[in-house]
């Protein structure tokens, strides 16, 4: 049987990249799944490639209104919802005399509060249904440790972190299971920009911090969205029922913990 089967999952920020890989995986193992982005056209272009337990939702998650909404959607669609996967999240990096207050604020509003209250959404209409939940935050190993031009968003990711402990903590009395996934540098779309980024700033040609950061892996390479697939399916899962508030480093040995 698959281990999904009937659930219903809303996954934040799951038109591309590592999203649609959850969102994916979730449909192979017998989910119904809602492709929430702040980008619909995208999100309707992903949930047509992933199939007909696949539907979009437009969300964003700076918006009270536009989470509340979302919720409500997932319930109206599927009449109730079982698994959250708090994905949106923004990137950005500067030396600690150039962090913008703007920057700041735009990435805590999203990285944590996003993460926050839609936890806060999700778990309320959880509660109403009676019957438990899963929630997953996606953490980073640059939650565990400070970077000399990543301040802001590691200190995001650290938030994320404690917001895990304190709601899985305070959660599980309903039911709910409330944990988190800690990548570390995995390829893509989003590293390309990443990469550029260190480029400017360090002074490096393209490419350059993508393959030393894909050297010192002690697995070798850099992670890759299914990397992370098969820790997002357990703790949405029967088989996690007895895991609560933990941070799971999915890095191929990046930090260890």
């Amino acid at each position: 049987m698959k281990r999904l089967e009937g659930k219903s999952a809303l996954v934040t920020g799951s038109a591309r990249g590592i999203g649609r890989s959850f969102a994916q995986a979730y449909i192979n193992e017998g989910a119904t799944v809602a492709i929430a982005d702040i980008n619909l056209q995208r999100a309707q272009a992903t949930a047509l490639e992933l199939g007909p337990n696949a539907y979009a939702i437009e969300m964003d998650v700076t918006r009270q209104v536009s989470i509340d909404a979302a919720i409500a959607a997932v319930v109206v669609q599927t009449g109730k919802l079982d698994i959250l996967i708090n994905n949106a999240a923004l990137f950005d990096l500067a030396p600690i005399t150039d962090i913008t207050r703007e920057s700041f604020d735009r990435l805590f509003s999203i990285n944590v509060a996003g993460t926050l209250f839609t936890l806060q959404a999700a778990a309320r209409q959880m509660i109403s249904q009676g019957h438990g939940g899963k929630i997953i935050n996606m953490a980073s190993q640059a939650g565990r440790r400070g970077e000399a031009l990543v301040a802001v968003y590691c200190a995001t990711k650290a938030a994320v972190i404690s917001l895990t402990q304190s709601a899985g903590l305070n959660l599980i009395k309903h039911g709910i299971n409330v944990n988190a996934i800690a990548p570390g540098v995995v390829d893509g779309e989003h590293w390309d920009g990443v990469d550029a980024m260190f480029a400017r700033h360090e002074g490096r040609p393209l490419g350059e911090k993508k393959r030393l950061v894909g050297q010192e892996v002690p697995f070798g390479r850099m992670g890759t969205a299914e990397d992370l697939t098969g820790m997002a399916i357990f703790l949405a899962s029967k088989d996690s029922e007895y895991v609560v508030a933990q941070t799971y480093n999915v890095d191929g040995g990046n930090w260890l913990s």
